[in-house]
């Protein structure tokens, strides 16, 4: 049975991601920070499903949480980075602490369990980041989520050249997905965004966890330094 890691797994997208993977016989590693109960939760969807606390941005944790899962269960053969928080505050509004605490968790907390994991991980493995949208397109309510995204996509190509051919590393960039983030839209605004949308509706996280699927999947053997837009066609770039 084949390890992953999933970071930020106890509710939206991450915990489709946990769900959908564990469904096609990975053991899951279910990284949570505070939502212990959440975590626990997808032990009744999928068996094997091991929740583990650690705080993303605190590398000790990080270290600590890897360590433990390898040397009971062994080699890990994906990590999935997908933890991250939205702190809506333009640049004049934005403390140094918000922009802190938005790229410790969204661009180091994507860093550190690479960092942890490799001596651990699979030769022929996978990691895939979490990006967005905003990446590309910048944001207009928070300037540190969109650069810390942008950031993620910069590191993906870097650990790509400097992975391969051993492990492959990838990203996937969600546009409008129905998690917590868009939780305070109205109905007219969610009927305006879906009217936007090509595809016609708003995203579901299992349309993530799909393009996750896919990537870890052989038939993705051929695939690194890419990025999956998964967005319904709202930005075509």
């Amino acid at each position: 049975m084949k390890n992953v890691v999933v970071t930020g797994a106890s509710r939206g997208i991450g915990r489709a991601i946990a769900i959908e993977l564990g469904k096609r016989g990975y053991r899951v590693l279910v990284n949570y920070n505070k939502s212990r109960e959440k975590a626990e939760g997808i032990r009744k969807i999928i068996g094997e499903a091991v929740p583990m606390k650690a705080d993303v941005s605190k590398y000790e944790e990080v270290g600590k949480m890897i360590g433990d899962f390898c040397e009971k269960y062994g080699k890990i053969y994906a990590l999935i980075l997908n933890a991250g928080i939205y702190i809506r505050k333009n640049v004049e509004e934005m403390s140094l602490e918000d922009w802190k605490n938005t790229i410790d968790i969204n661009l180091s907390g994507a860093f550190y369990p690479v960092k942890a994991a490799l001596p651990c991980m699979e030769e022929g493995g996978r990691i895939v980041f979490i990006s967005s949208q905003l990446a590309f397109k910048g944001s207009k309510s928070s300037v540190a989520y969109g650069a810390s995204k942008a950031g993620v996509l910069g590191l993906m190509r870097s650990l790509a050249i400097q992975l391969a051919p051993k492990i492959r590393v990838n990203s996937i960039s969600p546009g409008t997905i129905d998690t917590d983030i868009i939780k305070n839209y109205t109905p007219e605004q969610r009927e305006k965004r879906a009217r936007e949308i090509p595809l016609g509706r708003i995203g579901r996280p299992e349309d993530v966890a799909g393009a996750v699927a896919f990537l870890l999947s052989k038939e993705a053997d051929y695939i690194t330094g890419a990025n999956i837009d998964v967005n319904g066609g709202l930005y075509i770039h």
